[in-house]
């Protein structure tokens, strides 16, 4: 009787988590889309609370705007902007802001609903810290990032800021699905493999160095210095590569040089995963992993092609917002099935831990 209480208070906490899941993907969504757009400055002020209401009259509308005509953006970017366009940046940074209120919200009854309710067991005090942590963590690096465009001669967010926002909500991201798969009935059973553990950490360090180098393409809109495909403007080594100094800002700051490490370890990824879903396919017997495997290798594929569409119509500012977006949604796609597979398959020495 305790143990099926106890599995249905986890499993009720899990929904709730997954819950908070399906909420960042779509904030991360809206991320993406008010980068695209250009809209991340078009609110210049950090209001937690009255800022969940957007301007409610022509007056409101009109102050609004003139704090906008203050930032370099608009005085060298978008020095055409009616009041209409400044309407339709701001709808979408307010959305984003309005969405993480939203998902704080939701977090926080869920978290006093359960806590009242005595679902919550010893177990998972620690992991809650954590997740709220990085929950906070996440809200403040976001306004950190606003701040590095409203500065003089900064048209947008600071490159490394954005990425830096982007790959905390993706631990967020991650670790909240990690949470709540600890506590679901159908991911209780593991299996233990060292050779596929240890291939899925090294699909792991790839993909988190994907992710800083797709956060750093977005940031310095680094697609449309090479809309070609498959070489990049009439080259698979294009030149340029080292003209800054020094040499390692070539890596954080280079268009051309970003743009060919994230072509290239996109192509890694892809081999590397090929290979990976056929060792699977040879040796595992195990129905979950072998589903996962074709899972992670088919969201790959669909990714790189992805990937080339946002990158050969990355001119064309519609078309990008659409392939962008879908782009960033099948890689938060890729990150979900590898902490589902990484949370499946174990090391052997976890046997020898667990025995212990």
């Amino acid at each position: 009787m305790h143990n099926d209480l106890s599995q249905r208070s986890n499993k009720a906490v899990a929904t709730w988590l997954l819950v908070g899941v399906g909420m960042i993907v779509v904030q991360i969504l809206i991320g993406g889309i008010t980068r695209l757009t250009e809209s991340g400055l078009s609110i210049t002020e950090w209001k937690p609370i009255t800022g969940a209401l957007p301007p409610l009259n022509h007056a409101d509308w009109l102050t609004e705007f003139e704090k906008y005509r203050t930032t370099d953006q608009f005085k060298y970017v978008h020095q055409d902007f009616t009041l209409r366009n400044f309407k339709f940046i701001f709808f979408w940074e307010w959305f984003h802001r309005v969405w993480a209120r939203l998902m704080a919200l939701v977090f926080l009854i869920g978290f006093v609903y359960f806590l009242v309710r005595r679902k919550f067991n010893s177990r998972m005090v620690l992991p809650m810290v954590i997740l709220f942590i990085l929950g906070a963590m996440q809200g403040a690096i976001g306004w950190l990032m606003v701040k590095s465009g409203l500065v003089p001669e900064k048209y947008f967010v600071g490159h490394v800021e954005l990425t830096t926002h982007l790959i905390a909500a993706i631990i967020l991201l991650s670790y909240t699905l990690w949470f709540a798969l600890s506590m679901l009935p159908a991911t209780q059973k593991k299996f233990y493999h060292s050779r596929i553990h240890n291939m899925l950490l090294v699909l792991v360090v790839l993909v988190f160095f994907q992710l800083i180098y797709g956060g750093f393409m977005a940031g310095l809109k680094a697609g449309a210095t090479a809309p070609t495909w498959p070489t990049i403007n009439g080259k698979f080594v294009p030149e340029g590569m080292q003209m800054l100094s020094p040499v390692t800002s070539n890596f954080t700051d280079n268009k051309i040089t970003i743009h060919f490490i994230h072509r290239g370890l996109a192509y890694l990824i892809f081999f590397f995963v090929t290979g990976f879903y056929f060792i699977v396919r040879n040796t595992i017997t195990d129905r979950q992993v072998r589903q996962f495997t074709s899972c992670l290798l088919a969201i790959v594929m669909l990714q790189v092609l992805l990937g080339i569409l946002t990158v050969v119509n990355a001119t064309d500012r519609n078309l990008l917002v659409w392939f962008g977006v879908a782009h960033q949604f099948t890689a938060m796609m890729l990150v979900l099935n590898l902490v589902v597979l990484l949370n499946i398959v174990r090391h052997e020495r976890s046997i020898t831990a667990r025995l212990g």
